[in-house]
């Protein structure tokens, strides 16, 4: 373990808050369930009913009503709820519509990295990687729009995202893919610039994981109708039908069996948010989380921001440095504010630079940011003082 007994030597000890936050839940995926949650409070008749029932059509049709609404999507654009959580409705997007087209990858985290490997070693279409070391956003002058274009919106795992959609073209001969798991709810999407995009319940909304959701554009449809992929495509990953888009899948008719359960979980989050008034009061949530996280940091030399440019911070997966921590350090500093049920699964990501991250997002409490101040000088000074 690095030696800290220099780092700050002021630093004097902290003595153990008497305030938690009521809600310790800081996890980056599966996120925080919405305030006022219980388990109690879900729906349960369409459980133990076939979802192609009546009744499971009916929900599963007004989960994608509810998204529809809370996120201003245009009736240009269908939504899917298809299986394998947001990495399951990515690589059916690659998988289903790359190859007509030479194809960009931007990586500057881990998920962006896997697109890579998916894109170059098992779909083998020698794709242009433009890449950016964790904390930096790749120069995005450098895409050419030409190509099909994979990216992430918001790098779960370095804290850095797209600070909008305006690098996009409005005139792109290529389909851009926007991995949006950790950005819808939570950023205005230009829907216009995205002809692909991928997330799962399980970030701003708080949902059971397991479960992905695909929104395509006309134009992805347009591809999906008049390209046919040169590999074999699993049954999950089949979106045509006699030539044409399976319409149903975009309509509640899934193409394998769904969890009700978790159908009935994001109906509760999306009932939720519809009443803070839907995406502006979302996105107004984890704007105030984001402000109150940086002022912690802005108080404390210790700490700072993987992502120094604000632009592109993110203000869902917000992603920390500690000055002179490595892994073991953040490791046992993560594991003190758990033991004493002060944040839970606040370490960065095992790919990361190590640090701590934070989640932000819309189902977090402001107030449950605001007392997580003292709690991390307290768990600095313990770990310092053990190191």
């Amino acid at each position: 373990m690095t030696d800290l007994t220099a780092v700050d030597a002021t630093l004097a000890p902290a003595a153990k808050p008497a305030t938690r936050p009521a809600r310790p839940f800081f996890s980056s995926g599966p996120c925080a369930k919405p305030p006022g949650w219980d388990a109690a409070k879900l729906a349960t008749e369409s459980l133990g009913r076939s979802h192609r029932a009546k009744i499971g059509k009916t929900r599963l049709a007004y989960s994608i009503d509810l998204m529809r609404e809370l996120l201003n999507l245009p009736d240009t654009h269908r939504i899917g709820i298809v299986p394998g959580s947001d990495t399951g409705a990515f690589e059916m997007a690659m998988w289903t519509m790359l190859g007509a087209r030479p194809v960009t990858t931007l990586a500057w985290e881990s998920f962006g990295e896997g697109w890579v490997t998916d894109a170059a070693k098992q779909l083998k279409l020698d794709p242009t990687v433009i890449r950016a070391d964790y904390g930096q956003l790749p120069d995005l002058t450098q895409v050419d729009f030409s190509n099909d274009v994979l990216f992430t919106w918001n790098g779960t795992t370095s804290g850095v995202r797209v600070p909008n959609a305006d690098w996009i073209p409005a005139d792109r001969e290529g389909l851009t893919f926007a991995d949006a798991t950790s950005a819808v709810f939570a950023y205005d999407i230009d829907w216009a610039k995205i002809d692909v995009a991928t997330f799962s319940w399980q970030k701003v909304l708080g949902g059971e994981g397991g479960h992905g959701v695909l929104i395509l554009g006309p134009r992805a449809v347009e591809r999906l109708e008049t390209h046919a992929p040169a590999w074999p495509l699993p049954k999950v990953f089949r979106l045509m039908a006699m030539g044409k888009l399976a319409e149903g899948v975009f309509k509640g008719e899934t193409i394998n069996t769904p969890s009700m359960l978790a159908v009935e979980d994001a109906i509760f989050a999306l009932e939720w948010g519809k009443s803070l008034g839907g995406s502006a009061g979302l996105i107004a949530r984890s704007d105030a989380n984001a402000a109150a996280l940086s002022k912690i940091v802005a108080e404390r030399d210790w700490l700072g921001h993987l992502a120094v440019d604000e632009a592109s911070r993110s203000k869902t997966s917000v992603c920390l440095t500690v000055e002179g921590a490595d892994e073991a350090f953040i490791k046992a500093f993560a594991a003190l504010l758990e033991k004493e049920g002060a944040a839970y699964d606040i370490a960065g990501y095992r790919d990361a630079p190590a640090g701590l991250r934070i989640w932000c997002g819309a189902t977090v409490e402001t107030a449950d940011i605001e007392a997580l101040g003292p709690w991390l000088d307290w768990a600095y000074a313990q770990t310092k003082a053990a190191a």
